[in-house]
């Protein structure tokens, strides 16, 4: 089943929501350290909750480089097969 970006976009947001208990906007543009207060800690987190959902195995070298949550959204539409 192929997955279309809003419903990346979705997921992704929801999934962070929950984990981390963000309340305020969550918008493409929005910082993962931040905005979102998603730390080195909450990394692994992050790794683990992509890889669950969307199968993805994301690198930690590629995570550290992402700074919105537009990059993991891009980076999760290039790698989803």
């Amino acid at each position: 089943m192929i997955m279309g970006i809003s419903e990346i976009i979705e997921k992704t947001n929801g999934l962070l929501r929950e984990e981390f208990e963000i309340e305020g906007e969550m918008s493409p543009v929005s910082r993962l350290k931040e905005d979102l207060d998603i730390d080195s800690l909450d990394i692994v987190d992050v790794v683990v909750l992509v890889h669950d959902t969307f199968g993805v195995t994301l690198k930690l070298d590629d995570l550290k480089k992402m700074k919105t949550l537009q990059d993991l959204y891009d980076y999760l539409v290039a790698n989803i097969g």
